[in-house]
């Protein structure tokens, strides 16, 4: 049975105490806790098998390339991928973005292109194209959300347009909360526009609920090890098998090389092409074991407990005066993001109370500036759930979001 309390035992992170209080993680939207099988995981590498992929044929290298590559086939697995070699191994997700932005887009942009996006993005599926595009006469249109945070299919019919090369969207909101119809999307831009691509930003998406890459019919998929249990300095690119072949290497060096010459080189096939150098081999594998952890969990569970989570802190929340939050008021139409304001306190001042007690949050414009200037607010306080969190973390953040109300009142 899915039991928060008791996955919480797998977290030496919770463990500690501060202050002879315990810890109440609510910021894994930026990056998640890791369980113990993680941690041994990586260590496994650094203990048993430390040496490079692919280059050695002593019995160690071949078992960290072993390790390494059974991570790549857990990994398109779980996601819903035709083959391993639609998975491409990245440091994040902001990396996996900008590899198909200049690997691909650099080579089939021209003047009068454009591209879309939406309001709701994270800065890494925003800034590339806006940057990109500036000076080489392509337009950048953004898709708004309406009062309730949610996107208008409507507005895409007119949107997309003949000259629309490539639609970004990201699956789920860092701040919004906002879970998107990717595959309404996706059949309808394909409807509009045949020969456009879409990427999606599964950044938020991939750690909580199934996703199914086949199923969403989308060319690009990219998301981040270190939000869904695993290390750091991870990311995953999915993408279209036909795309990665025509597809430049993002970086050169080496192993992703089949031949050098003086006056000619010869790449590897996708995915290699586009890990150039020795990669975080550590990070990959230890990857691997956070994907089998949610595997064993079962993605149903996780997002159903998130579901749950959010309806009981909507509830919740009605206690504290003056408290709103941004995006749909659904649980079934979120995910487990709390983006938060009051009349009272900033939102700084909000973090700063609750660390008092422990209760770890985010303030800022948790790197979506744009959706902030949009939503006219200058930053929110946010807290975010997952597979560890309970009903008693929420307990704590509403009891420490009144005494924030009672010390601004």
């Amino acid at each position: 049975m899915f039991d928060p309390k008791i996955i919480q035992k797998d977290f030496p992170h919770l463990k500690r105490t501060i202050n002879g209080k315990r810890i109440v993680y609510l910021d894994s939207t930026a990056t998640s806790l890791k369980p113990q099988q993680v941690i041994d995981k990586e260590n496994e590498y650094y203990t048993k098998y430390t040496a490079n992929v692919f280059r050695g044929i002593y019995t160690t290298s071949e078992e960290a390339t072993a390790e390494y590559e059974k991570a790549r086939e857990i990994t398109a697995k779980f996601i819903g991928a035709a083959s391993s070699d639609e998975i491409v191994f990245t440091r994040n997700t902001s990396e996996s973005i900008n590899l198909v932005a200049y690997s691909f887009m650099l080579d089939v942009w021209a003047s009068g292109d454009r591209v879309l996006t939406t309001i709701m993005e994270h800065h890494s599926n925003f800034v590339p194209w806006q940057q990109l595009g500036s000076g080489r006469g392509i337009d950048v249109d953004i898709w708004y959300t309406d009062k309730n945070g949610l996107l208008d299919m409507k507005a895409l019919e007119k949107l997309v347009t003949k000259k629309t090369k490539l639609v970004a969207v990201t699956a789920a909101s860092n701040v919004l909360g906002t879970i998107n119809p990717i595959k309404e999307i996706v059949r309808t831009v394909k409807h509009l526009n045949p020969k456009c691509l879409v990427l999606i930003d599964a950044a938020q998406a991939v750690p909580h609920m199934s996703v199914d890459v086949g199923d969403w019919g989308a060319d690009f998929v990219a998301f981040s090890s270190h939000k869904m249990l695993g290390p750091t300095g991870i990311g995953v690119l999915w993408g279209r098998r036909d795309l990665l072949e025509d597809m430049k290497p993002f970086n050169y060096g080496g192993d992703m090389i089949s031949e050098v010459h003086i006056d000619r080189t010869v790449f590897k096939k996708a995915p290699h092409k586009f890990e150039a150098g020795t990669p975080h081999i550590a990070g990959v594998i230890g990857f691997g074991a956070a994907v089998e952890y949610l595997t064993a969990l079962g993605m149903e569970h996780v997002r159903a407990h998130e579901q749950e989570l959010v309806t009981y802190a909507i509830e919740q929340f009605s206690q504290v005066e003056g408290l709103d939050f941004v995006g749909p008021k659904r649980a079934d139409l979120r995910g487990g993001v709390f983006a938060c304001f009051m009349k009272q306190a900033h939102p700084h001042d909000i973090a700063q109370l609750l660390n008092e007690d422990n209760i770890f949050i985010r303030a800022g414009n948790h790197c979506a500036m744009p959706l902030h200037d949009y939503l006219h607010v200058a930053s929110t306080a946010r807290a975010s759930f997952y597979i560890y969190t309970t009903k008693a973390d929420i307990d704590m953040l509403v009891e420490g979001l009144l005494k924030v109300q009672k010390i601004f009142s």
